[in-house]
């Protein structure tokens, strides 16, 4: 079986088919989702030593604010 060659990788995790699924991800986005790919987006930022720990906390910790329910 052959594999499938990727269009890319969204935060080294996410892995994107071809530019109409990106096209469908950013088209199809919601809140959960939204807030997926911003945790996503931070662990990935830490671990390639963009943000401190301290500062992906404070990241962390508005994500969980902005996402209460009210």
């Amino acid at each position: 079986m052959e594999e499938e060659q990727l269009f890319g990788k969204l935060f080294e995790s996410i892995p994107i088919q071809t530019e109409e699924h990106l096209d469908a991800i950013m088209s199809t986005m919601t809140k959960e989702h939204g807030i997926y790919y911003l945790t996503q987006a931070v662990k990935y930022a830490y671990q390639s030593g963009i943000y401190s720990l301290g500062e992906c906390e404070v990241i962390s910790k508005a994500i969980r604010v902005t996402n209460k329910k009210d």
